[in-house]
């Protein structure tokens, strides 16, 4: 796993066979995710949305075809596939899990924009609280209240990336910010393509923010006790992506000045602090 992610010292503090596990998902759902944006980012320069849009659909078949052959015992065609099919077996981790991950990909193919909050959650359910789920079964948690965790970690944690590359995503046409909270904070798409944070941008944006630390606040609530030490990598995972946010809050909400992310040392400290608490 390349050291420019987020998860980098999250999963550096595992034992290395669940490491390995990690990766091997990780690099599964990378793989589908970049199915989806790689075409739509070709088109734009080309001209040719509807192919890029066919060429996504064809790829998400392809990788709902291929985790199907990482289940059924039969040989997976790509690096990706043939290093997860063996943690499938050892982990006995969820397929369901995995189908909601290509599934919640599959709605940037359609979706561009969410009417309301429910719309997204459903959304962050299937990128993010799904790959929490087979975390938690690679880390060996024990207690049900850890898919609580789960879910809302997966939650807060897409709508820290949400805040953070919303310039990016507007450039591949997408806003994910409810549309719903864009009207009741006076704004509008328009207002986003002026890359400028006017005061009721700044109020919607305090607004998200809050609603990310209150999805935070719902995870730590759901943490069992008895798996502490099972869910360190998540819960460095969590206090980097908890310090990001706090980043863009302490920005004036400003997300169109440059990516925000924490520099590679602050990183490790957040991780390193975390690491002790949770030994």
């Amino acid at each position: 796993m390349a050291r420019k992610t987020s998860f980098y010292y999250s999963f550096l503090v595992l034992p290395r066979d669940q490491r390995q596990a990690i990766e091997s998902v990780w690099d599964f759902c990378r793989a589908v995710d970049d199915a989806v944006d790689e075409p739509a980012e070709t088109a734009q320069g080309a001209g040719g949305a509807a192919d890029a849009v066919a060429a996504g659909r064809a790829a998400v078949e392809f990788w709902r075809a291929e985790l199907g052959r990482c289940y059924d015992g039969s040989t997976p065609l790509t690096p990706q596939g043939q290093h997860l099919q063996p943690f499938i077996r050892q982990r006995d981790l969820p397929r369901q899990a995995f189908e909601d991950v290509i599934d919640g990909v599959a709605m940037d193919l359609d979706t561009h924009r969410y009417q309301t909050f429910g719309d997204l959650f459903e959304y962050c359910r299937r990128v993010a609280s799904a790959v929490g789920m087979i975390c938690i079964k690679i880390f060996g948690c024990r207690n049900e209240r850890a898919r609580d965790y789960a879910l809302n970690l997966g939650v807060a944690l897409q709508l820290t990336n949400i805040l953070r590359d919303i310039p990016d995503d507007l450039a591949r046409g997408r806003v994910y910010l409810p549309l719903e909270d864009l009207v009741a904070h006076g704004c509008s798409v328009a207002d986003f393509e002026t890359g400028v944070v006017s005061d009721p941008m700044r109020r919607l944006l305090a607004f998200e923010c809050a609603r990310a630390r209150d999805f935070y606040q719902r995870a730590i609530d759901a943490r069992p006790d008895e798996d502490r030490r099972r869910l360190v990598a998540a819960e460095i995972m969590r206090a980097v992506y908890f310090a990001t946010l706090r980043r863009i809050e302490r920005n004036g909400y400003d997300v169109f000045k440059g990516r925000v992310r924490l520099p590679r040392p602050m990183q490790a400290a957040v991780a390193l602090r975390q690491w002790l608490w949770n030994v």
